[in-house]
């Protein structure tokens, strides 16, 4: 028994040893962790071993078709670990390989890089920069196989430092819309917004420091391999992106403005095809992306936004466009407040059609300020239904929140009214006001502007994205209506007729609205042109501002209106589903074989074979064909250089060597010859630009 009770007594005490021990320890780990950490952290440093993140390589960013827009190349900087080598080796290969570093980089002698590398050996240096340019992976895999190198970093000391480098493919295209982010993640556009899905997850590896301050990789087998990061792809069309930048780059210029935006948008999808902000500048030579105005740029609309008042009196009353306003000599007192047109004299009296068609001030205010200036809430409430108060929710981080005065605000008065319903008191962006003329063009539709399509590994989707309905419908059908008329007019008759002869029509409205400085109205002019096209079955949308330009054209139709044209112009040239085909005089196929176009000598062949009669009034090698007293008669093509040449009818090898040969890129659709194609003949031809033919 009592040795038993010994027994349990050695127990309870070493038992007891062991809880003060352990809680010893535990008090000292805490003592190291919490009390005395930032020295022993120190201490650590100074002894030179530390985990550091590994940055994870960047997702990449494509266009709509797959083209990069910017990707994350991996580069490499090679350092040296001298001391690993024996004697033997080192000795054996210095010589040859010095003479490969002095071959490679070109910039120091063999003996430079001989000389370096064995200082860093005899004084035991473990890490050694030979050279701070950067190699690419290609460079990588040969100087792999130098001497010495070749044994690997293990035995003969090579260190490759992966150094990922953000690249470009298209320069400064789209610059400000792709954007940045910096080493404090902070940044702007596409890479700023989507950096959660970009980034990737940083791995971990433990790192020691050498002389000079530098942190040497260890690679000791506990490193954590970083996790890279999505792709994501946009809705921006390289081609159209460069369309518009350079249309709004060429206007600046001309008009020596302070900046401007361009987009453009595909109407039933609310896709972005293409986005461009340019700035000048102090002396106006050259021009950059520094600021997403399209985005982000509020300011008073001016004339555009005398759509949403139009849309507002005509669900509100039954005015007719065909009914009459006195705007009398163009000067109009509200209150102690003048307003005026830009016609000296003024219009007089016109019609509703009219004043907005040649986007008269005065009959558009006092239209607006006789039905709701006892009310003018309520006109507030049809903006509100509009949902021009709400921001788009953009997909971009930064989007401008949308300004619509309240009666309630203290700088109301009595002339808010009226100068709200021509355009100014309040703020909207040109995005904002894209959106709302694409859903006019999408039957009253008002959809949220995309530009990012998906977030992607590979070939897994990992997120997509659809624009979503905004507002079902932001008019009544019959006012919806009356309101496409009237800017499809603004081209045909009124502010914007200089643009009309495009081969398409035009729907939209021109816009100019002062400057403020320092709370006072100037002098210089905010201008603006947002519409759609084809206006009878509309595919895109688009809006361009000029801000403050200079010299003798101060107006939207003058100065905005013409960029808009332009861009409008190549997409209908380069898109074959925007206009419907020519319809050309064929020949009688139940008399004649199909015998339309083509190469005057082969035709001539062929008629001789099938006994047909031919004439020629031409002695031109490419002709076309006419049936005339049951004969083939040949007539000239007109193959003119630097012109787009007219291939309908022609087979398909035909036609691309013609077309391949005045510097267009052939692409075709079907087998037979060919019945349509994109470009229209006669233009002048853009070298490199893409044709489609359309084959039956």
């Amino acid at each position: 028994m009592n040795i038993r009770k010994s027994i349990i007594f050695r127990v309870r005490i070493v038992f007891i040893i062991i809880c003060l021990v352990a809680t010893i320890v535990v008090v000292r780990i805490g003592e190291l962790q919490y009390v005395e950490g930032e020295k022993w952290t120190e201490m650590a440093d100074e002894i030179g071993l530390k985990y550091q993140n590994v940055a994870a390589t960047r997702g990449n960013i494509y266009s709509d078709n797959g083209s990069l827009l910017a990707t994350s190349l991996p580069l490499y900087r090679l350092a040296f670990d001298p001391t690993v080598a024996s004697d033997d080796l080192f000795n054996k290969s210095a010589d040859s390989l010095a003479l490969k570093l002095s071959r490679f980089f070109g910039d120091q002698s063999k003996n430079y890089y001989k000389r370096k590398m064995i200082d860093a050996r005899l004084s035991n240096r473990r890490y050694l920069i030979l050279n701070r340019n950067l190699i690419d992976y290609q460079d990588k895999k040969v100087i792999s196989e130098w001497p010495l190198f070749r044994e690997g970093r293990l035995k003969g000391g090579v260190i490759f430092e992966k150094m990922n480098r953000r690249i470009r493919p298209f320069s400064y295209l789209g610059y400000r819309t792709i954007g940045f982010i910096n080493e404090n993640n902070n940044g702007a556009g596409l890479e700023y917004s989507f950096n959660k899905q970009l980034a990737g997850t940083a791995g971990r590896s433990l790192y020691r420091k050498v002389a000079g301050g530098k942190w040497r990789p260890e690679y000791d087998g506990t490193e954590i391999r970083p996790k890279d990061g999505y792709d994501i792809v946009t809705t921006l069309d390289v081609n159209l992106q460069d369309v518009a930048e350079s249309a709004l780059l060429r206007a600046l210029q001309k008009h020596r403005a302070e900046y401007g935006c361009v987009v453009v948008m595909e109407v039933q999808t609310g896709e972005i095809k293409a986005i461009s902000n340019l700035k000048a500048n102090t002396d106006y030579t050259k021009y950059r992306e520094v600021y997403n105005y399209a985005v982000q740029g509020l300011h008073d609309p001016g004339s555009t936004f005398k759509l949403a008042s139009m849309i507002a009196l005509l669900e509100d009353t039954k005015l007719k466009l065909s009914d009459s306003i006195d705007t009398g000599d163009g000067v109009y007192k509200f209150y102690n407040n003048e307003m005026r047109d830009h016609k000296p004299g003024g219009y007089g009296k016109m019609s509703v059609r009219d004043a907005f068609e040649l986007s008269s001030n005065i009959a558009i205010s006092k239209m607006i300020y006789n039905h709701f200036g006892d009310n003018p809430e309520r006109f507030i409430e049809y903006l509100k239904e509009m949902h021009l108060d709400q921001p788009l929710g953009f997909q971009m981080i930064g989007e401008g929140i949308p300004r619509i005065k309240e009666t309630s605000d203290p700088s109301w008065s009595g002339i808010s009214l009226p100068w709200m319903s021509i355009g100014y008191e309040l703020e909207l962006t040109p995005l904002q006001i894209l959106a709302f003329y694409n859903a006019i063009a999408n039957d009253g539709k008002l959809i949220q502007p995309v530009i990012v399509k998906e977030v992607r590994r590979a070939d897994q989707e990992i997120q997509e994205f659809e624009s979503e309905v905004l507002k079902r419908s932001i008019c009544s059908d019959k006012t919806l209506e009356e309101v496409r008329s009237l800017l499809e007019g603004v081209v045909e008759r009124g502010t914007a007729s200089n643009i009309k002869d495009s081969p398409f029509k035009i729907a939209g409205k021109t816009g100019t609205a002062q400057v403020i400085r320092n709370g006072r109205y100037t002098r210089k002019y905010y201008t603006s042109f947002a519409g759609y096209f084809p206006a009878d079955k509309p595919m895109y949308s688009c809006i361009v501002v000029i801000n403050e330009p200079k010299g003798v054209f101060q107006y939207g139709a003058s100065v905005a209106a013409p960029v808009f044209k332009e861009i409008a112009d190549m997409i209908y040239a380069k898109n074959i589903d925007v206009h419907a085909p020519f319809e050309f005089a064929q020949v009688e196929e139940d008399v004649f074989p199909v015998i339309k176009a083509g190469n005057k000598e082969e035709l001539e062949l062929i008629c001789e074979e099938l006994n047909i009669l031919n004439n020629s009034s031409t002695e031109e090698e490419w002709v076309r064909t006419q049936v005339k007293d049951n004969a083939v008669l040949w007539t000239t093509n007109g193959i003119a250089p630097g012109v787009v040449p007219n291939v309908l009818g022609m087979t398909l090898r035909d036609a691309i060597f013609i077309l391949e040969n005045q510097g267009l890129s052939v692409e075709y659709q079907g087998s037979g010859r060919v019945q349509e194609q994109s470009q229209l003949p006669g233009r002048k031809v853009s070298h490199g630009s893409k044709i489609t033919l359309k084959l039956s």
